[in-house]
This record gives C-alpha cells, sequence and structure tokens, in this order.
C-alpha cells in the first residue's frame, strides 16, 4: 500500500505552500525540562500540542507532527485513531517515532475513546481488546499516557463508581503490560463523572499507584465543579492537563466543545488555576485542546503558534512577570 506521509525534507521544502508563511519562533521553547521566563524565572510547566486544535484541517498525522515541531511545542499529544490509520497507510511506526524525537518532541498523552467504563461487560471486553491495540501503537511511537474518557456513561446516570474505580484498575494492569499510563478523564458533559470528585474517587479507589486524573479547564466549568478543588491535587494526580479557555456566552448550560477559545481570550480564571498548580509544585503538561471550527479554517501553523503564543502570556501573567 502506498505510504501517504511526508519525509521531513518535502515538508519542509512545500512548507510555504502547505501551510502558510513560517516566522521565526521567539519566546519559551520547551522541548526537555523547564523553560525560563523573560525574567530568567524557571516556569515549570512544559507545553504540549492536542491535535484536535487543528482537527478540522484534516492534516495527515506526520504533517500534526511537523507542525507540532515548527510552531515550537516540546510534546505532542495525537489521536490514537491518527496513528492507526498511519500504520494502515504503510506507515512505519518505529521511523515515527525516531522522527518525533528527531524534532524534539515526547508524545506526553494521547486521545482515545473506548468504553473501558460501562456496565456491558460484553461491551467492556471490547473496550480492553481496543485499548490493548491503541496502547500498542502508542507505546511503539514513544507514548507516556493515554486519556481514558467515561465514553458510554455520559447520558445515564447512577453509575457505580466504586465499580467504575474496579474497572479502572483493570484499565492501569493493562497499562503496565503496555507501557502506558491511562488518566481517568473529567468530561463536563457525562452524567457520572463531570465533577472532580467523581473523577478523583474513581482515581483513589482504583488502588494503583499509577492512576491519575486528566483534568480540562473547559470540562471543568462544564461539569459545575469549583476550580479551587484543584488546590487539593498533588503532582502525583495530574501529570497532563487540558488547557483552553471559555466565553461568558453561551452559558454553562448549553456551552460545547465547539466553543473552547484560545487561554485569555474566554473568562476562565487561569491564573488561579496556574497559580495552585505552581503552588502545589506540579510540574504538569499543559496540552492545548481546542476544538474550536473557526480555528479549523485557519492556517494551522497559524493556529498552532497563536495557541502557544497565548498559553505563555497566561503563565507570565500567572508568575507575575507581565
Amino acid at each position: 500500500m502506498k505510504r501517504n506521509h511526508l519525509s521531513r525534507r518535502r515538508f519542509i521544502a512545500g512548507a510555504g505552500a502547505a501551510i502558510g508563511t513560517a516566522v521565526t519562533t521567539g519566546g519559551i521553547t520547551v522541548a526537555r525540562g523547564a523553560s525560563k521566563t523573560s525574567s530568567n524565572r524557571t516556569v515549570p510547566f512544559s507545553y504540549c500540542f492536542n491535535t484536535s486544535t487543528i482537527r478540522g484541517q484534516k492534516l495527515s498525522l506526520d504533517m500534526e507532527i511537523e507542525i507540532t515541531a515548527k510552531a515550537g511545542y516540546g510534546a505532542i499529544e495525537p489521536w490514537v485513531s491518527k496513528i492507526h490509520e498511519y500504520a494502515r497507510s504503510g506507515g512505519n511506526l518505529n521511523e515515527l517515532r525516531r522522527r518525533i524525537s528527531d524534532l524534539g518532541l515526547t508524545v506526553e498523552s494521547a486521545i482515545s475513546f473506548s468504553r473501558w467504563i460501562v456496565d456491558d461487560n460484553a461491551e467492556r471486553a471490547k473496550a480492553l481488546e481496543q485499548n490493548k491495540r491503541d496502547m500498542d501503537v502508542l507505546a511503539r511511537i514513544g507514548g507516556k499516557r493515554i486519556a481514558a474518557p467515561p465514553a458510554g456513561a455520559t447520558r445515564t446516570a447512577g453509575l457505580d463508581l466504586m465499580k467504575a474505580a474496579e474497572r479502572y484498575r483493570v484499565l492501569l494492569e493493562l497499562g503496565d503490560e503496555m507501557g502506558v499510563v491511562p488518566q481517568v478523564e473529567v468530561w463536563g458533559s457525562s452524567k457520572n463523572l463531570h465533577r472532580l470528585g467523581q473523577a478523583m474517587f474513581v482515581v483513589i479507589e482504583s488502588g494503583h499507584p499509577k492512576a491519575c486524573l486528566l483534568p480540562d479547564v473547559y470540562h471543568i466549568y462544564k461539569g459545575g465543579s469549583d476550580f479551587n478543588g484543584l488546590k487539593l491535587l498533588s503532582p502525583r494526580a495530574i501529570q497532563v492537563f487540558h488547557l483552553n479557555d471559555y466565553p461568558a456566552d453561551p452559558p454553562r448550560e448549553t456551552i460545547g466543545d465547539r466553543d473552547r477559545v484560545f487561554p485569555g481570550d474566554g473568562i476562565a480564571p487561569l491564573t488561579q488555576i496556574l497559580r495552585d498548580l505552581l503552588a502545589n509544585d506540579n510540574r504538569v503538561v499543559l496540552s492545548l485542546e481546542l476544538f474550536n471550527p473557526t480555528y479549523w479554517k485557519q492556517d494551522p501553523l497559524t493556529v498552532a503558534r497563536t495557541g502557544l503564543d497565548k498559553m505563555k502570556t497566561a503563565i507570565k501573567k500567572a508568575l507575575g512577570t507581565t
């Protein structure tokens, strides 16, 4: 089968036509470890790009990787479906892993939607097989973690959270075998894991040493939890944090994924959130995750760079260096 991915040289040579005019990236670039602000104060966060932010442009996985690196991020959070698509088209995952490393990127997390949490035994068995396949391809490109949202447990309330915790432990034990850590993701639209407390109950009661939470600014707001709850979470509880913002309108009751905006362009208390993470000495990976169709109509490199600039500005504000 013909391979659909581009070589790095071919991509760079054609970048002007593919993604617009390149601009030299300034500011803070975090490929490994911490970074420095203009005042030379250490920033304990690293910057990651969730490819949902440019998902509407329908680019190949290797194009998304190149854009992430060119924009100045130190890490990428791809969708596992794109990794499977890349492999099916003849792409070599070992080669892709080397390319990601050569570009100075790490794969801190990835997005998947298995129904690991549902009550139906047959559905959960299928989900575990899906997770095994997803973790396998993710590990082969150097991926460290995978999202574990409450897919399939969104519309009907009443899920037994203790059973959910037991199911999460099973998922974590599979992750131990595969070398990938699943992260319970708060979903604001779920009838069961829409609040921080619900998701953390599942994390804590799993009893597994690698159990962790995947929070999201938008989802915490949508689900109705107070952001002050983040103050109670230790660095071990959160390893990746989806950073975004939300507008005042539409209201929380009707706001959706598509309404997310760049950090600083909405009303989220980002300064408080980031300062609380800093106060807890949390060296979390901040991953920009947006689904805004307005951004999907724009040049993907411009979107990626704008997002990184907005993230850095929010952090400088939290540090008091602006």
